[in-house]
């Protein structure tokens, strides 16, 4: 997420952004996508038997992780 989305859904939960309250507002919104990611990924550990679909999962896996590291 953007800090400009970020401060948007902040101000459509009335939510009065701005310095210093910004980074308090950030802060969680980073947490909440953590935990999230992490929620998804669980959806991602079966396995099927199936090569394609096992290879299909590790992918979307892999793509979850990855949104973290950015």
């Amino acid at each position: 997420m953007t800090q400009d989305e970020i401060i948007e859904m902040a101000k459509q939960c009335g939510i009065v952004v701005g310095y210093p309250k910004y980074q308090d507002i950030e802060a969680f919104a980073k947490l909440v996508a953590e935990r999230e990611r992490e929620e998804c990924k669980k959806c991602c550990i079966w396995k099927t038997g199936n090569q394609f679909v096992d290879e299909a999962i590790a992918v979307c896996y892999r793509a979850i992780d990855q949104r973290g590291e950015a």
